[in-house]
């Protein structure tokens, strides 16, 4: 066989395979039939947990959906994805509700009260029947330090409004928040620039 036929064949082949391929896929696509409000938990010890919320609140930006953004744990310093999303004041609510994380605080009660007060906005965006996403950025934190009720968080959020999406993101997520949720996803660590010295930079870590 030449060349030419030889690579006709793997063409011919190839085809083939992705035809049988594309009709399996397609059958998986058509038998969801469900369309629903998820609870979604990025957790883990690797980084991108909450770059991947803002990613999904970006994305609801373009199909102009409105967007709520609870900060559990960072204080009120400057960060790209809050300066990029606040463009969009008529979509987008940010709220940064904490004090910084809480070995900067080092105040147990402070951050209990900042956590409630957290907890107190997020329940008041999820009754705002205009809102399709709310990403409640590091309250598995606020859950982990036991600031904020846990069975209390996972009987709000499952029976929020149907057609809400939630994001939940911090390390260590709880398991009954991970029962709970319909997508977890767990970043995890293989390699990190600051175990070789790289400092936090702009534009990469905030």
């Amino acid at each position: 066989m030449s060349a030419t036929a030889e690579e006709d064949e793997a063409n011919r082949r190839h085809a083939e395979k992705m035809r049988k391929r594309k009709a399996v896929q397609d059958a998986e696509v058509a038998s969801k039939t469900i369309e629903k409000g998820l609870l979604i938990v990025n957790t883990g010890s690797g980084k991108g947990k909450s770059t991947a919320a803002f990613g999904l609140a970006l994305r609801m930006l373009g199909y102009g959906h409105r967007v709520g953004i609870v900060q559990f744990i960072k204080g009120a310093w400057h960060t790209g994805e809050k300066a990029a999303l606040e463009r969009f004041p008529d979509l987008v609510q940010w709220h940064t509700m904490g004090e910084g994380f809480t070995w900067e605080t080092q105040d147990r009660a402070r951050d209990v009260a900042a956590a409630a007060r957290a907890w107190e906005k997020a329940k008041e965006l999820m009754a705002d029947p205009a809102l399709k996403l709310l990403v409640l950025d590091e309250i598995n934190i606020a859950l982990r330090y036991d600031y904020l009720d846990l069975a209390d968080v996972v009987a709000t959020l499952r029976a929020r409004r149907a057609d809400l999406h939630v994001v939940a993101t911090g390390r260590n997520a709880k398991p009954e928040l991970l029962d709970a949720a319909d997508l977890v996803t767990e970043m995890g660590l293989v390699k990190h620039h600051f175990a070789a010295g790289v400092k936090a930079q702009q534009g990469i870590e905030f």
